[in-house]
């Protein structure tokens, strides 16, 4: 399964709009890369290109909230803190395994591409819809 940058989850917000459409080009990579059978040290490499770039983006989103004294920060930071507790899982099951497994892959489905659309439409649409209500500017 591919994922998908859709109307569903847009923030409205151009810049962190732009970085989930980078964040699911880069899963969409991984994906791609376990396909092709380019095996483990490909599927390695790509998921930590995923993690490096999923870190920067969280480092963004959280850097705004700030600005906007938005309440439910402590909660996305943990929620963030969770993605990347799952990458790391998925790095240890590649060491674990030959390479990129079929058990691997639905578990990038799960813990990565669900829990992206989970997070944008949840957490980062209502600090959207808060930016909003409370007539706060685009910072970024």
């Amino acid at each position: 399964m591919y994922a998908r940058f859709d109307e569903s989850i847009m923030t409205g917000n151009n810049v962190i709009d732009g970085q989930h459409k980078e964040l699911i080009e880069k899963i969409n990579q991984l994906m791609r890369s376990c396909e092709c059978g380019d095996g483990k040290v490909k599927a390695i490499k790509m998921l930590h290109y995923l993690a490096d770039y999923a870190d920067l983006h969280f480092e963004e989103e959280e850097k705004l909230q700030e600005r906007i004294n938005y309440p439910g920060l402590p909660e996305h930071r943990q929620k963030h803190e969770d993605f990347r507790v799952a990458v790391q899982e998925l790095f240890e099951m590649l060491e674990e395994e030959e390479g990129p497994s079929e058990r691997f892959v639905e578990a990038v489905n799960r813990n990565v591409i669900e829990w992206l659309y989970g997070h944008i439409k949840g957490f980062d649409c209502s600090v959207a819809t808060y930016m909003h209500m409370n007539s706060i500017p685009d910072l970024l």
